[in-house]
């Protein structure tokens, strides 16, 4: 855990989060700043700066966050059609330091970040 990290904080109960979905080590909220209609993120509990950290090994928790994501998709309603969205680094747009995978839907507000 990164004590300065939003994400971390919210994993440990820190921070207040609207959870929508937990399992084994993920977990996915509501994001207080959507971009789109619907916007939630699904986390990894432990902290994993962004795609670059992952390790061979972490190919199964990819795979639940992904599974997750869907699962997270369908919850809301959103069977027809939804979008992941994924940022890699500060150059790519990620403003958290901490993976998380954007499942949104409906209407587009502005980009995520």
């Amino acid at each position: 855990m990164s004590e300065d990290c939003i994400f971390c904080r919210i994993v440990s109960g820190d921070l207040p989060a609207q959870v929508i979905h937990r399992e084994e080590g993920l977990l996915a909220i509501m994001d207080i700043h959507p971009v789109a209609e619907t916007h939630a993120l699904v986390i990894p509990e432990r902290h994993i700066s962004d795609l670059r950290d992952l390790m061979p090994e972490d190919a199964g928790l990819w795979l639940r966050l992904t599974q997750a994501a869907h699962q997270v998709a369908l919850d809301l309603g959103h069977a027809q059609g939804y979008r992941f969205y994924v940022s890699v680094g500060p150059g790519g747009g990620q403003s958290v330091p901490h993976l998380h995978i954007h499942v949104m839907a409906g209407a587009m507000r502005r980009l995520p970040v």
